[in-house]
C-alpha cells in the first residue's frame, strides 16, 4: 500500500522500504542471471514533463515516498533527463566505486566550471587524478591537526561577542566563523586584513542556489542585478587570490598554510600546478569547504535545542573533560558524544543531501541496463533515514555512534562526504573543525529555539536552513574545576 504524505511531512519509512527491499533482494539474484530489458519501477510520468520532484514544495518528502514505494532502485523521467535512483549501500558502492570510470559529475557541477574551473570538485579523468595527487599532501592528518589552534582561537573570539539573551541567526554566525577559519588556514593572514575576500565569498555563497547552478553558464552574462553582483564578486575574488599567489611564489616561503602546500606540491614527473590550477583549488576549498562545517553546526544547534536531554549530555561531557578550557586536538578522542552530535547532525541533515552522476558508458546494475546519457542519483537524506541501518531513524541520537551497531554499518549506509575515489578530500578537516567548534561554543552558551521561527531544510546545492536558525543565547554557568583535575595541553 503506498503511503500518504502531506507536502510538509517527513516520514519514517523504514518498515515499508524494508518490505519492498526484501523483494528487491530476491530479485537481485535473479537479475544477475538475465538482463532485464525493462526499466525499474517508478512513479507514473506526467505528460511531456515526466516527474520533476525538485519543483515540488517538499522534494525531500517526495524522494522518501518514492523510496518507500519502489524500493532499492527506481526510475523516473524529469523532462528529457532519465533518472535511476538508488537506495541501498550495495548499489551505491557498485556505482561510486566499481563504475566510477563510466560516470561524470552531474549537470549542476558541470555548469559550475566557469566558477570553480578544473578543481577537484569539477575536474574529470586524468586531470582529476593529477589534481588529487598534487592536493593530497595539503590534507594529510598531521597538516590538518596543526590548524586546531586556529579553529578554537577564532571560535573563542566569536563567542566573546555573544551576549546572554541575544537573539541571533546561528546559521549566519556559523557561516561567518567558518569562512574566517578557511581564509586563515588557506592564506595564513588575518581575515579582516583581506575584507574583499570575505565580501566576495559571501556574495557567491548567497547566490549559489540549485536553480541558478542548473542554468547554462551563458546565463551569467544576463544583465540582472544579482548576476552583475555575482560577476563583480568573482572578479574581485580572482584578483585578490592571484595577487596572493604571485606574492607567495616570489617569497618562496612555507607559511604553514594550505596555499603553501599547493604551491610546493610536485607530481611524479616533477611538474607542479600553474596559477590557474592553484586558483581553482583555492576557490573550491574556500567556497565549498567552509559551508559543510557551517551547515553541520547550524543543524546541530537546531537539533540540540529540540532535544534538551542530548544537550545536557553534551554539556556534561564537555564539563567533565574540558572544565571550561578550550579543547585541544588531543581531546578529540575523549569527546565521543560531541563527535556523535556532529555525525548525527550530518545523518539527519546532510550538508550534501544528494549525489548525482551522468552515465557516459552503459553498464548493468541489478539486472537493469543503465544507458549512456542517463543520470544516477543517490541521496544521503533518504539513505541516512533508512530503518534497516538506523533504528528509530527519525530520532536525534548522538549516542548511537558509540554503539556496536554503528561499527557494523555497511560501508555506504552513511556517506555525508560522498563515497568512492571522489570522496571529499576535506572530510577530516571538516570533522575536526566541527567537533572543536561545537565543544568551544557549547561550553559557554546554550542556544534555545525562538518561538515563531520554524527551522526548515531547503534542498539547494546544499541542505540549507530556509529561514536561518534563529536562537536565543543563554550563557552557561562556568563549571567548577578541582585543583586535582588533570589539565590537557
Amino acid at each position: 500500500m503506498p503511503i500518504k504524505l502531506t507536502r510538509n511531512e517527513y516520514v519514517s519509512f523504514g518498515d515499508l522500504i524494508s518490505r519492498n527491499c526484501r523483494l528487491n533482494a530476491s530479485a537481485r539474484t535473479a537479475g544477475r542471471c538475465k538482463l532485464n530489458a525493462l526499466r525499474p519501477p517508478g512513479p507514473k510520468p506526467h505528460f511531456l514533463i515526466g516527474n520533476i520532484p525538485l519543483a515540488d514544495s517538499n522534494p525531500l518528502a517526495v524522494f522518501q515516498r518514492w523510496a518507500a514505494e519502489y524500493g532499492d532502485i527506481f526510475y523516473y523521467r524529469a523532462g528529457w533527463i532519465r533518472v535511476y535512483f538508488l537506495n541501498h549501500p550495495d548499489l551505491i558502492e557498485a556505482v561510486l566505486v566499481r563504475q566510477y570510470q563510466n560516470l561524470l559529475k552531474d549537470r549542476v557541477i558541470r555548469n559550475s566550471r566557469w566558477l570553480f574551473g578544473e578543481g577537484l570538485l569539477t575536474s574529470e579523468g586524468e586531470t582529476w587524478k593529477r589534481q588529487r595527487r598534487l592536493t593530497q599532501p595539503a590534507f594529510h592528518r598531521e597538516r590538518i591537526a596543526s590548524y586546531a589552534g586556529i579553529m578554537t582561537q577564532y571560535t573563542e573570539q566569536a563567542v566573546a561577542d555573544w551576549q546572554d539573551g541575544a537573539v541571533v541567526d546561528l546559521h549566519r554566525e556559523m557561516m561567518r566563523l567558518t569562512l574566517k577559519i578557511a581564509v586563515r588556514t588557506l592564506f595564513n593572514v588575518e581575515p579582516d586584513g583581506i575584507p574583499e575576500i570575505l565580501q566576495a565569498a559571501n556574495v557567491l555563497v548567497r547566490n549559489m542556489t540549485g536553480a541558478r547552478m542548473l542554468m547554462p553558464s551563458f546565463t551569467r552574462f544576463l544583465p540582472l542585478p544579482s548576476m552583475l553582483e555575482f560577476r563583480r564578486a568573482v572578479k574581485q575574488l580572482d584578483r585578490t587570490v592571484y595577487q596572493i599567489i604571485d606574492r607567495r611564489r616570489r617569497n618562496k616561503q612555507d607559511s604553514g598554510d594550505l596555499l603553501s602546500m599547493l604551491l610546493e606540491a610536485r607530481d611524479e614527473d616533477g611538474s607542479n600546478m600553474d596559477d590557474q590550477q592553484v586558483r581553482d583549488e583555492v576557490l573550491t576549498f574556500l567556497l565549498a569547504g567552509h559551508e559543510t562545517t557551517a551547515l553541520a553546526l547550524s543543524w546541530a544547534w537546531h537539533l540540540l535545542a529540540e532535544n534538551p536531554e542530548a544537550d545536557e549530555r553534551l554539556h556534561d561531557e564537555l564539563a567533565r573533560v574540558l572544565g571550561g578550557r578550550a579543547p585541544a586536538i588531543s581531546d578529540l578522542t575523549v569527546l565521543p558524544y560531541a563527535e556523535g552530535v556532529i555525525k548525527e547532525s550530518m545523518r539527519l541533515y546532510p550538508p550534501a543531501w544528494g549525489v548525482g552522476r551522468t552515465v557516459v558508458k552503459e553498464f548493468e546494475l541489478e539486472g537493469y541496463r543503465i544507458p549512456a546519457g542517463a543520470n544516477v542519483v543517490m541521496s544521503q537524506w533518504v539513505q541516512h533515514r533508512d530503518a534497516r541501518f538506523f533504528p528509530d531513524p527519525e530520532k536525534f541520537d548522538p549516542g548511537r555512534w558509540s554503539t556496536e551497531g554503528s561499527r557494523k554499518l555497511p560501508r555506504f549506509a552513511y556517506f555525508p562526504f560522498g563515497a568512492g575515489p571522489r570522496q571529499c578530500i576535506g572530510a577530516l578537516f571538516a570533522m575536526m573543525e566541527g567537533v572543536l567548534l561545537l565543544a568551544t561554543m557549547a561550553q559557554r552558551f546554550q542556544p534555545c529555539a525562538v518561538p515563531g521561527h520554524p527551522v526548515e531544510p531547503l534542498p539547494s546545492i546544499t541542505l540549507r536552513p530556509k529561514r536561518g536558525v534563529w536562537m536565543t543565547l543563554r550563557q552557561r554557568r562556568a563549571p567548577v574545576v578541582h585543583a586535582s583535575e588533570h589539565q590537557r595541553v
